[in-house]
């Protein structure tokens, strides 16, 4: 008998808790669903179920089994899908979360790049500072900032962003440069209001000191864009990606607020759903990004 459909059928039957509820979704009779477990069971020599007229349950043995054929099943279709990608066309929707300012004034020249470079790919993208459902969006990968706490996503780090104090020109011309951390307190600060303790900037000096400073936030938006803009606009010092930030310092519009002292840099990550494939569209798209920021200097080393 063959090993593999009596795997297959007793993950089922593990999965549902009904060997003619296995069976229809199986589309085989009970009773041959009934027989590949009872061979199983026999080559095993062991009981994988208890058996009673109400339900049926994994036994210990057969939830210890159970934890171990998924992932050889799961391996297998993986294999079986990697195989038919190689000869396949990078094709069809791909859809992608992303925070707002990122998406607007980073990852839309890679977009048109990886767009360009598989031209029968769809892009379909959704910017939001909100973390997206993605199983219930239909999302293909979300990037995040910060740490991901969901434990039934698969999370890929692409490594830290680099991040800089900024603002405007005429700002500090009217309230003055600060010349050390301990100096901005007595700064309007512009936070993001989703981060737990934005409240609390946590500098780095060139001898490796590290100094804990009180701001007071005089605008709080949980919409990286108008965090971004109120900076722009001369609200007060903020903390600025370094990919945004260059821009700005050449055109004149921002400055770099106690240049000498390093922030704390953010992960930037990628998430899937908790299916183990992921699509060779999806590791290109993700290769390619990663390999656009380290390139850009973007991340920090």
């Amino acid at each position: 008998m063959d090993r593999l459909s009596m795997l297959s059928c007793f993950v089922r039957v593990a999965e549902i808790g009904s060997f003619s509820a296995a069976a229809r979704d199986l589309q085989r009779t009970q009773s041959a669903v009934s027989q590949q477990i009872r061979a199983l069971e026999s080559q095993l020599k062991t009981r994988l179920f208890d058996r009673t007229t109400r339900k049926v349950a994994l036994t210990e043995a057969g939830a210890i089994y159970l934890q171990h054929v998924r992932g050889v099943l799961e391996r297998i279709d993986e294999a079986d899908q990697m195989v038919g990608d190689l000869d396949a066309a990078i094709s069809g929707r791909l859809a992608i979360s992303a925070p707002v300012s990122f998406g607007t004034q980073t990852l839309g020249t890679y977009l048109f790049q990886f767009r360009e470079a598989y031209p029968q790919i769809d892009l379909d993208i959704s910017l939001s500072d909100h973390f997206a459902d993605l199983s219930a969006e239909g999302l293909d990968l979300a990037i995040r900032m910060g740490e991901v706490t969901e434990t039934t996503l698969i999370v890929r780090k692409i490594g830290l962003l680099k991040r800089s104090l900024a603002a405007t020109p005429r700002y500090l011309d009217s309230h003055g440069r600060p010349d050390q951390p301990a100096d901005l307190e007595h700064h309007n600060y512009v936070v993001r209001s989703y981060l737990q303790g934005a409240e609390r900037i946590r500098m780095m000096g060139s001898a490796q000191e590290v100094v804990d400073v009180t701001v007071k936030p005089v605008l709080r938006s949980d919409n990286s864009h108008l965090i971004c803009e109120a900076i722009a606009a001369g609200m007060g010092i903020g903390l600025v990606h370094d990919v945004l930030l260059e821009p700005m310092i050449a055109a004149g519009m921002l400055e770099r607020v106690l240049p000498d002292w390093r922030h704390e840099p953010q992960p930037i990550q990628v998430v899937y759903p908790s299916n183990r494939y992921i699509p060779r569209k999806v590791r290109l798209f993700v290769e390619g990004l990663s390999r656009f920021l380290r390139t850009g200097g973007a991340l920090a080393e």
